[in-house]
């Protein structure tokens, strides 16, 4: 809600995300990921956002309250803080699912070199005069040569990108 809001306001206001940026005195970035959802402003820098976009914090909030107390000041922190967590805790969900995505990939590599090493090649004994069985001959050495040569590679990212996402105790 804060996000669409900046960014309405902007855009209602004809400024740019730099242009804003320079009002603030912060990077264009920082006010593309207010305005993305990734991070939300502190209490002083949405206070300086409410003046420089010439609207109330309570708009900026999603609001209808005409007007912002100084005594409010600690009511947006804790909504400030209240979003910081629901963005953290969605960080988090997608940490842990690309987590189990990486150690899902580990063991479909595994599985399917064990598949291999188990088979012994059976394309080898094939009778490729048959053209039935000469196309799947043909399409089964295809994808065990560009396994074997993928699957380290693939495994070891997989690996690393497991250990990266694991969750920090």
């Amino acid at each position: 809600m804060l996000n669409e809001n900046i960014k309405a306001i902007r855009k209602s206001k004809g400024l740019s995300q730099a242009e804003l940026a320079v009002r603030l005195n912060v990077v264009r970035q920082t006010v593309s990921k207010w305005e993305q959802g990734l991070s939300v402003p502190d209490s002083d820098l949405l206070l300086s956002l409410s003046e420089a976009l010439e609207t109330p914090v309570s708009t900026l909030l999603g609001e209808t309250v005409a007007e912002t107390k100084a005594d409010d000041l600690k009511a947006i922190a804790e909504k400030l803080e209240t979003i910081n967590l629901q963005l953290a805790r969605r960080k988090a969900t997608g940490r842990k699912a690309l987590h189990w995505l990486f150690l899902f990939l580990c063991a479909a590599v595994v599985a399917v070199f064990v598949v291999l090493v188990l088979s012994k090649s059976p394309y080898l004994g094939w009778d490729y005069h048959d053209p039935e069985t000469a196309v799947a001959g043909a399409v089964f050495h295809a994808f065990e040569w560009l396994f074997v040569r993928s699957a380290p590679i693939i495994f070891a990212g997989a690996v690393l990108g497991a250990f990266l996402t694991r969750r920090k105790l």
